[in-house]
């Protein structure tokens, strides 16, 4: 439990949300879509047959999955170089 306290002191300040930080989620979830729209094969694959942009069900839960991945590294970074 120690060294779970000793952890939680260490934990630096993160920006609070609003406008620029949203901007910057938005921003890395279009570029994840891009990039799922040229990198996935099956891209109508899925249980249900209505579409979203041309992503089924999975491929749109995998792009957005990967576009928070990246928007939460780009907002940790640019908040830590003082940007945000």
């Amino acid at each position: 439990m120690l060294p779970l306290l000793a952890a939680l002191g260490t934990v630096p300040n993160t920006v609070e949300w609003g406008p620029n930080v949203a901007i910057v989620m938005i921003i890395c979830n279009l570029l994840a879509f891009a990039i799922g729209k040229q990198v996935i094969q099956i891209q109508d694959a899925g249980p249900a047959p209505g579409m979203f942009l041309g992503l089924g069900l999975p491929a749109l839960l995998a792009v957005t999955s990967l576009g928070h991945a990246i928007g939460v590294g780009a907002i940790l970074g640019l908040a830590n170089i003082g940007v945000l």
